[in-house]
């Protein structure tokens, strides 16, 4: 059907709602709005859904989240995982409990358990909860950190992280051949919970998620010790990390935890933020306001699905509170726990740090130093999980850390996606370390830097909404696909990735060979003097990414290099 026999279909077939139609009357005579709501599906990706709340097919509603919900199930009936549930937990999104209910009574009106949390919870909290369940699946609905109009859903399996290769595409296949809104099954909440289809969860599973938080704690005993000095501002973003990062502070025993009060309590508009994501430095306004009230020594904010974590930590040279990129807070976690398990022979056989492909390169000098194998995934931090339940199955490798650039990491195996309450609870051990010697958690990032390399990384976005951007962005793409740049500025390109066509070319030897790694539109340039870049479009915004990274002999000297390499990158866009 085209946009408009959809626009009719909606507005017309008995299957719809009143307040669906009332919502499309008022946009019958604007043309271009018609267009974008109904030119194409709401693509269900790799990841799940995401896009902005609305009547119509390319909008989050209740009808595309059950037609996907009811894709999902006809899935699971197919791998016999039927009999196993799944579980289904929401953040504090406008329209997320009402999601959270229309895939609980989809699932159940097709014989498939359901156990949805009795109220707002992290992310990994859901990963945790589907495998202490024994769930062959779980969706939460979230759109992370994207601005209030937003939401979104996401799939995981019975490992506990978003589904990979084959299943990825197996599901799409499935939710696509879904094409009759009439065949979609439902049931009422009353009706599923008299079967015993509809679970309530809650309690103990947050209890059995505190205790293996508390596993990956190494010093609780320096913990205590500066407990009564160690000033922590935390700011949940309105979201789902409030209660449990709270919990688990008050357990171990710190006790001048300050929460932003404006962004304490879930607030789907998030009133004070004009966009909740921990990258934004803007969003550290308030933050950074009670810090500087308390003294405090650290800075720190979760999404509102409480998976990516950004800090500030206390300069007391200069006064100021510096901003941590998501490169740093993973490599400032990492360097403490590869550190104190090797001096507390505590650190497994075989040990393992997983990271992504646009990831700092100064991991590469941390696992070489403390005798640490380094493996390289994909963006997203689904193939980090994804690694755990290899090693899992072969025994080649015990995970000990996994991390990527855009503020998450996960330390511990307890989930198989990034983890921010798990992330504040290390930082938050970091600094109280860094307390008891005396230094800040400033100075002990500099003095990994002074050991290892200024390395420095940033990013450059083009965003380009509607249909087309969507264009721009792929012929962008085949620009650099087909023509590979051979240097950047005064970098060389030593070596061209193209994970798309699975093909490596190495320019200095003219040998070419494969990844290695699963096919993924991203594009590589591996440059002279420790530099790299990396195209890459996203998967759930209308964004084109350009990754890159570099290593200076100072602060100074990493910062000019990164923005020189920067430069050179937009010249060839042009």
């Amino acid at each position: 059907m085209s946009y408009q026999e959809q626009f009719k279909f909606w507005l017309e077939d008995d299957y719809f709602d009143q307040e669906t139609k009332n919502e499309l009357l008022a946009i019958r005579n604007d043309e271009k709005e018609i267009e974008d709501r109904f030119y194409k599906e709401l693509e269900f990706g790799t990841g799940g859904l995401r896009g902005v709340i609305g009547a119509g097919t390319n909008r989050m509603n209740i009808y595309t989240v059950r037609k996907a919900t009811q894709g999902l199930a006809n899935y699971i009936i197919k791998q016999n995982g039927q009999d196993k549930g799944i579980a289904i937990a929401y953040d504090s999104r406008f329209m997320s409990p009402e999601f959270a209910d229309e895939a609980a009574r989809c699932m159940a009106a097709n014989g498939i358990k359901a156990y949805v949390f009795d109220a707002l919870r992290p992310t990994p909290e859901l990963s945790f909860a589907l495998r202490t369940l024994g769930c062959i699946s779980g969706i939460v609905i979230t759109a992370s950190h994207n601005p209030p109009e937003y939401n979104g859903y996401k799939v995981y399996w019975e490992d506990g992280a978003q589904v990979t290769a084959p299943k990825d595409k197996e599901i799409i296949g499935e939710v696509k051949a879904v094409t009759d809104y009439h065949t979609v099954k439902t049931m009422s909440k009353e009706d599923a919970m008299a079967a015993g289809l509809y679970n309530i969860i809650g309690k103990e599973i947050d209890d059995a998620y505190m205790a293996e938080l508390k596993k990956q704690i190494i010093h609780p005993d320096i913990i205590k010790e500066v407990a009564d000095e160690i000033k922590i501002v935390y700011s949940p973003f309105n979201g789902t990390g409030n209660v449990p990062v709270r919990r688990i502070l008050s357990e171990l025993g710190f006790k001048n935890v300050y929460v932003v009060p404006e962004q304490e309590l879930p607030d789907p508009k998030f009133t004070t933020l004009e966009y909740p994501n921990p990258e934004d430095p803007k969003a550290f306004t308030l933050a950074l306001k009670l810090a500087k009230e308390k003294n405090a020594d650290i800075v720190l904010a979760t999404d509102p699905d409480a998976d990516r974590l950004g800090i500030y930590a206390l300069d007391t040279k200069s006064g100021e509170y510096v901003p941590f990129t998501g490169n740093m807070s993973g490599m400032l976690i990492a360097e403490y726990i590869l550190r104190e398990r090797t001096a507390t022979g505590t650190m497994p056989e075989n040990p393992a740090l997983v990271k992504t492909i646009v990831t700092t390169n100064l991991s590469d000098r941390l696992t070489a130093d403390y005798g640490v194998k380094q493996i390289e995934v994909l963006t997203g931090f689904k193939y980090i999980g994804e690694q755990i339940k290899l090693f899992e199955q072969t025994g080649s490798n015990h995970y000990v850390f996994g991390l990527e650039e855009s503020y998450g990491c996960l330390a511990g195996t307890h989930a198989r996606d990034k983890d921010a309450v798990v992330a504040v609870m290390c930082l938050c051990e970091v600094a109280a370390w860094c307390k008891k010697q005396g230094i800040t958690v400033w100075d002990q990032m500099l003095a990994i830097y002074e050991k290892y390399g200024y390395f420095k990384e940033d990013m450059y976005t083009i965003t380009l909404k509607g249909i087309e951007g969507s264009r721009q962005i792929a012929a962008m793409m085949d620009k650099l696909r087909a023509n590979p740049p051979k240097e950047f500025g005064d970098l060389k390109v030593r070596e061209f990735r193209d994970y798309e066509l699975d093909k490596v070319v190495n320019y200095e030897t003219g040998a070419e060979g494969k990844t290695g790694l699963p096919k993924s539109n991203v594009l590589y340039f591996d440059l002279t003097n420790d530099s790299w870049c990396c195209a890459r479009p996203s998967g759930t915004e209308p964004k084109i990414k350009f990754y890159m990274g570099v290593k200076g002999t100072s602060l100074e000297d990493a910062k000019s290099k990164v923005e020189a390499l920067t430069e050179a990158l937009k010249s060839k866009l042009d």
